[in-house]
């Protein structure tokens, strides 16, 4: 088996390969004037399975991918994963308005032409994944996030909102302690109060979980409402840190006592490694027969 890392995740494909103890190959990727993608595997021939690790995000990224798996396959890959940490255009898989595409087909239609099997982490919604004509599985990141924060001690998980509230139970199951999820309450036309559902979470260490932070505003308003009502510490983390903007910045510099995010999207506070989770799916895949022999 050999790993190759594209532009965006190179650390993460160094990683990978060094679990599974396999080569690995960086991709050579670099822009001509007038913007267009150049990128070349290095090397005459591959002539073994192949894992290709790359996001789809942002745009130029996809593009990447794509050539990277044709390069790939001429150079007598035998069999292509593609390990998309980060998978974008994942949240339209359906339309709304008139004239709109289906986004996340549109991505899943040309990346399934040139692959044999695909691995995401937290996608947005599992369920396009059914799109593939090839296997497609979703790895949940619950199990990096609750051993990294297993000796911190944080007393309560809370997931941001209802929508969210399975990946907080699981990281809270995972660490052996209580989890809740936040609730927004209307007080008033210009007062609104975000509180846990059921938790008090007065002198407790609180750890906010979530898929995707941004922009990080709705995270920042939580967390200073759980300080004003007596919570001890607030740490955030989450899979996919995009944090748009000067979000890292702005987010490290109020009320939260620890941000982080999972190695999907590669940045100064992506401190929690994805690598195990992937290394051990496809290992699973390689007794299943998904793959040759090294």
């Amino acid at each position: 088996m050999i790993v190759i890392g594209g532009s965006s995740s190179r650390d993460l494909a160094k990683e990978l390969a060094m679990r599974l103890d396999c080569k690995c190959i960086l991709a050579s990727s670099t822009r001509f004037p007038d913007g267009e993608c150049y990128t070349r595997i290095e090397g005459e021939s591959l002539n073994d399975d192949v894992v290709i690790v790359q996001n789809t995000y942002p745009d130029q990224n996809i593009i990447e991918m794509l050539l990277i798996q044709d390069a790939a396959k001429r150079m007598g890959a035998k069999k292509i994963t593609l390990v998309i940490p980060y998978f974008g255009y994942a949240r339209q898989d359906r339309i709304f308005k008139p004239g709109e595409p289906e986004s996340a087909k549109v991505m899943i239609k040309h990346l399934g032409l040139v692959c044999d099997r695909v691995l995401t982490i937290d996608i947005h919604k599992d369920n396009i994944l059914k799109n593939f004509k090839c296997p497609a599985k979703d790895l949940k990141a619950s199990a990096a996030i609750a051993e990294y924060f297993m000796d911190k001690g944080i007393d309560v998980v809370l997931a941001p909102d209802a929508g969210a509230a399975e990946r907080a139970k699981d990281v809270g199951k995972r660490m052996d302690l209580p989890y809740d999820h936040l609730e927004k309450v209307r007080l008033s036309g210009t007062e609104v109060r975000i509180a846990p559902a059921r938790m008090d979470c007065k002198d407790k260490n609180v750890l906010i979980v979530d898929d995707i932070i941004a922009t990080g505003g709705t995270i920042l308003a939580a967390t200073i409402q759980l300080k004003q009502a007596g919570a001890k510490s607030v740490s955030v983390v989450c899979t996919h840190g995009v944090f748009t903007g000067d979000a890292i910045q702005r987010l490290t510099g109020n009320q939260i006592d620890v941000l982080l995010c999972c190695n999907t999207l590669e940045s100064k506070v992506s401190n929690i490694s994805v690598a195990n989770i992937v290394a051990d799916e496809l290992k699973k895949g390689k007794k299943k027969g998904l793959f040759g022999k090294n």
